[in-house]
């Protein structure tokens, strides 16, 4: 018979975190486990921003998904109108 391999989540993957929705207050919420905001390199207050990727996943940003976007255009400012600037910041 041709079996075919279940998803990496049904197979208990050794990198997949199984993460339980939880009620916090009138709320509810998601747990992570500390070697995960370790690597994420988060911790409490922080805020994340959840990224869809194209594949249909999501993953977890840091900073706002255009932050990096917007930071080169504004170093591309700077570097233009970099005499402009220093004479503003006298």
């Amino acid at each position: 018979m041709n079996k075919q391999n279940p998803p990496a989540t049904e197979r208990g993957s050794e990198n997949a975190n199984v993460l339980q929705i939880r009620k916090i207050g009138n709320s509810l919420g998601v747990i992570l486990p500390r070697d995960v905001l370790a690597q994420l390199k988060l911790s409490e207050g922080d805020k994340v921003h959840l990224v869809e990727q194209a594949g249909g996943g999501f993953r977890f940003v840091k900073q706002k998904p255009d932050f990096d976007k917007a930071m080169e255009a504004a170093r591309r400012g700077m570097k233009i109108y970099h005499n402009a600037l220093a004479e503003l910041a006298k």
